[in-house]
């Protein structure tokens, strides 16, 4: 028997990874074709053009709470299992939508896939849920380390299968989403957590402290302000770009080769976040992350060269991973283990409602007021974050769990 505190999870977290990989390269294809179609197919108004990515991000806030609250009760394993299942049926109605031309139904597609993407979400938490305080932050960043992976195959995926049914183009690439979705079925199937508690030892354990009390700690108020921030700022950013891309003048398959740029710098640094954290504090890896946000809005704002496009998605994803992922570590030291599950939805329903309108208001903004303005929002929004970072650390509060 291995005298490791953390082999299970460590077993686990690397299995999230994998999974992470095959489900988690969805997330590209929709995000890196949803507005294109919606120009090139679909929308009559290019101002709605990111209405279908937003139905994605809308699917991911709306099943955030269902999600972790099923877990809790059937356990992590079938849980996830049943999500990615979920995400395949949106590849198939997207595919459908977009051989028949309808717009609408491909944004229902769309937020059935981001129904799916919500368990896969969940991945980042259940992979801390075992094993030392000190190796949750790296088995988080172990997660999001298969979406290197995602990166690749999810745009490649696009590239290749785009235009392969029938000509109708983008069409094929959410077929091959719906297989990689069910892909992704068979590897969660080597999950291994604890069995879920039963209803009576539920009753027993207790539910913890009220929700509202949760979240009224500094802590996690400043955790959430965070993770929205850098999450919600990178969709504002990245679903403008490949339509920004469109109008100077470049070509899909560019725009689509940037969007995997950009996925490979989300999730490329998640090999050694972990450890940064570790070493630096989860405070200062998020205002770093704030930094470099800041960072590609002056890149974006500098020119529309394609080297510009580039860059400025290069550290968009870096500063995401670094936002995202301190926060995301900030926030588990804010419940206890009875509180997981509403603490944990209850963030996610916040996360992706504001990213979901972030998607919105991209193509709003850049239709009506140009990229200037897209990259100029990015400034305030970090300000803030790091000020509530500031006040936090001022405020020095109590450990998360007290009280």
């Amino acid at each position: 028997m291995s005298g490791d505190p953390n082999a299970s999870a460590k077993r686990n977290a690397l299995i999230l990874s994998a999974a992470q990989a095959v489900t988690g390269s969805a997330a590209p294809i929709s995000i890196a074709l949803g507005g294109l179609v919606g120009v090139y197919l679909l929308a009559a108004d290019k101002s709605l053009a990111t209405a279908p990515v937003t139905g994605y991000n809308i699917g991911v806030a709306v099943a955030a709470l269902p999600a972790a609250l099923v877990m809790a009760r059937i356990g992590r394993r079938l849980g996830f299992m049943g999500g990615a299942l979920v995400g395949m049926c949106g590849g198939l109605i997207s595919f459908y939508a977009i051989v028949t031309a309808s717009f609408w139904l491909f944004a229902m597609g769309m937020m059935f896939s981001g129904m799916g993407s919500s368990f896969t979400q969940q991945y980042r938490f259940a992979a801390a849920d075992e094993g030392t305080e000190e190796f949750k932050p790296k088995a988080i960043s172990w997660v999001l380390a298969g979406g290197v992976f995602a990166a690749v195959i999810g745009p490649q995926a696009a590239i290749w299968f785009g235009g392969a049914w029938e000509g109708v183009e983008f069409a094929g690439a959410f077929l091959a989403s719906a297989f990689l979705m069910l892909s992704g079925v068979f590897v969660l199937s080597f999950l291994r957590f604890q069995k879920p508690m039963s209803a009576a030892d539920r009753k027993a354990a207790g539910t913890g402290r009220p929700l509202g009390q949760i979240m009224r700690q500094p802590r996690f108020m400043v955790a959430v302000f965070c993770a929205v921030g850098s999450y919600a700022l990178m969709s504002f950013v990245m679903t403008g770009a490949p339509l920004a891309m469109a109008l100077c003048g470049f070509t899909p398959n560019q725009s689509t080769f940037g969007i995997s740029l950009h996925v490979i710098a989300m999730f490329g640094p998640s090999f050694f976040t972990g450890n940064l954290i570790a070493r630096f504090g989860k405070e200062r890896i998020v205002a770093i992350g704030m930094a470099l946000l800041a960072a590609c809005a002056a890149v974006g704002l500098a020119g529309i060269e394609l080297s510009n496009f580039y860059i400025a998605l290069i550290l968009l994803g870096v500063g995401w991973n670094f936002g995202f992922i301190g926060a995301t570590a900030m926030l588990t030291d804010c419940y206890r283990p009875e509180e997981k599950a509403k603490a944990q939805g209850a963030n996610d329903v916040i996360l992706f409602s504001m990213v979901a309108f972030a998607s919105l208001m991209s193509g709003q903004t850049l239709n009506a007021l140009g990229w200037d303005w897209v990259n100029l929002i990015v400034f305030p929004v970090t300000s803030l974050c790091l000020l509530s970072l500031a006040w936090l650390t001022l405020a020095r509060p109590g450990k998360a769990t007290e009280g």
